[in-house]
């Protein structure tokens, strides 16, 4: 919505025509998220995997979160350059508080959604609001790790993406490591948000396993 529930995430249960509204409250609806959810995906501990680009690429899950750009939306950035092993996270400078919040995001599956298409990744963490992070990962490494939260150093939701993202590549090299190698993709959803967004809001349909 835009007005007082601009930004804001909701499912609309029943539409009632019985009403008076001011308009500048509630503007207009500006998305419907995309739900239809098709393809191979694996069990990987909280979440699910797969290798299929077109299963559950970015564009879609990001409309389970949040609200689309508009036209005129202007974004400013700065990207840390400096690269850091994933498996030896002492390279990422952060205070022990703010990894220590980041840990606590990770633990309680606050990464709703990560993908790797090459080098390229992305994630959604769900905090008070729904955070893009973005990096680079390459040979082992991380580097151009950004977030779209207002701080301006290491934020506990990229701590939470680096984690995740760690425990998704060893489950990942341990049981699909040739579906990995061959797609050079990956996108990971967290089970609780697939099953809230994807099943739990139908009351009609059916699903195989």
């Amino acid at each position: 919505m835009e007005g007082k529930l601009e930004g804001k995430r909701g499912r609309v249960e029943e539409v009632s025509y019985n009403f008076k509204i001011k308009v500048s409250d509630y503007k207009r609806v500006i998305a419907v998220a995309d739900t239809e959810v098709h393809g191979r995906f694996h069990m990987a501990g909280s979440h699910v995997v797969s290798f299929d680009q077109a299963a559950l690429p970015f564009g879609k899950a990001a409309t389970w979160y949040m609200a689309p750009r508009q036209e005129d939306d202007e974004y400013a950035s700065g990207v840390d350059d400096t690269g850091f092993l994933l498996n030896d996270l002492k390279g990422f400078k952060v205070s022990e508080a703010i990894a220590e919040r980041g840990r606590d995001y990770y633990m309680r599956n606050k990464v709703v959604y990560i993908s790797v298409d090459g080098t390229s990744g992305c994630a959604i963490v769900e905090g008070s609001s729904p955070y893009e992070v973005e990096f680079t990962y390459r040979g082992g490494e991380i580097s151009g790790l950004i977030c779209s939260c207002f701080c301006s150093g290491s934020c506990k939701h990229q701590v939470a993406v680096l984690l995740q993202l760690r425990e998704l590549l060893e489950l990942i090299e341990k049981h699909y490591a040739d579906e990995y190698e061959r797609a050079g993709y990956f996108a990971a959803v967290s089970k609780d948000a697939l099953f809230d967004i994807v099943i739990g809001g139908r009351e009609t349909g059916s699903f195989t396993l």
